[in-house]
């Protein structure tokens, strides 16, 4: 698919930040659903400052890293454990932020910071495959100063289904999907360990539609059928779509 095709198939009103960024650098870069569009939603309820330090927590490509970067003036240290730095410094060094992204490997329950060295801590599509268990966000807040920020867009589901799985997406459900909860699980999860206060657990408007439409581009320009298009058809937006949180260490 050429690039202008793919730019009026992907062209998104709600995120007129993202829309500064080359789409066929976006797409290349893909490794799930738009992590820029994601982290666009994020930063309209967890405002950011320039000259503050961010955790970008499961970075993939680093794309939200740079975007984060570019739009906010802030200093992002890009973490990833799949990817490796070398490959996100390229990309770092191309979009001209040597000084202002820092790529590394990290696993997420031995990270290599000083406790209290950020000032805010975001993952985009990642949290959920680490941040489940009950004691990880007491872990991973020490890392944040003392009413800093910490905020997630994850994979969702709008409300706790009462089967496992779903009985109208059986047939595409993987295991792993019980990692999707709703925004109502995600304020329990977090508020309950009394280490940090949640100032919003929402739902990401039209998500469903956008992870719908990401997907659908992005196999036309692989020219392969993705099974994930189809069960987002399927569900046409009863229950996946992505949750968001916001918080704050108290």
């Amino acid at each position: 698919m050429d690039d202008d095709e793919l730019a009026t198939l992907l062209a998104n009103e709600r995120y007129p930040r993202s829309a500064r960024y080359s789409i066929r650098w976006m797409v290349d870069n893909a490794m799930g659903p738009n992590p820029v569009w994601l982290a666009e939603a994020l930063t309209q309820v967890m405002p950011l400052e320039a000259g503050m330090r961010v955790l970008d927590m499961g970075c993939g490509t680093a794309l939200t890293s740079i975007f984060l970067a570019k739009e906010f003036d802030v200093e992002v240290w890009a973490a990833d454990l799949w990817v490796k730095p070398t490959d996100n410094w390229s990309r770092v060094a191309e979009a001209g932020l040597h000084d202002q992204v820092h790529p590394l490997h990290a696993e997420a329950h031995a990270l290599p910071f000083s406790e209290r060295f950020f000032d805010a801590l975001v993952s985009i599509d990642a949290y959920h495959y680490f941040g489940t268990d009950d004691l990880y966000i007491g872990y991973y807040s020490r890392f944040v100063k003392p009413g800093g920020q910490i905020g997630i867009v994850v994979p969702g589901v709008a409300e706790e289904p009462e089967t496992f799985p779903p009985s109208h997406l059986e047939r595409y459900w993987k295991w792993d999907f019980c990692s999707f909860h709703s925004p109502a699980w995600w304020r329990h999860h977090w508020q309950k360990t009394g280490q940090v206060s949640v100032d919003v657990a929402d739902w990401v408007t039209d998500g469903w539609h956008d992870w719908l439409r990401w997907n659908v581009a992005c196999d036309r320009d692989r020219g392969e059928p993705g099974e994930e298009a189809a069960m987002l058809r399927e569900d046409a937006g009863r229950l996946l779509g992505f949750t968001r949180v916001a918080a704050h260490r108290r």
